[in-house]
């Protein structure tokens, strides 16, 4: 990039720097509010896991019992329990 001569030329400059920066924060909030790859949160496989982690609490399972029938970690029933907790809070 050869540098401005005149006063013209750097306000040009200064112009085109600026709309190349905003079409760029345009572009970055784009990326910051893509969703990422990967699994969806409440795809078939996940609901149907929550659902019988909710059976499990609601029987009175522990929850080792809980991650043994459904082949999950007990750190996963944990995460599940606390989502099941905060929808019951809201009240769904």
């Amino acid at each position: 990039m050869r540098e401005p001569k005149t006063l013209e030329e750097a306000i040009r400059k200064i112009e085109k720097l600026e709309k190349e920066n905003a079409d760029l924060r345009v572009e970055l909030e784009y990326f910051k509010k893509r969703k990422a790859s990967g699994r969806q949160r409440h795809n078939a496989k996940w609901t149907a896991i929550y659902n019988d982690v909710v059976l499990g609490l609601e029987d009175g399972m522990t929850l080792a019992e809980i991650a043994e029938r459904n082949a999950i970690s007990e750190r996963s029933v944990y995460r599940y329990k606390a989502y099941y907790e905060a929808q019951k809070k809201e009240g769904k």
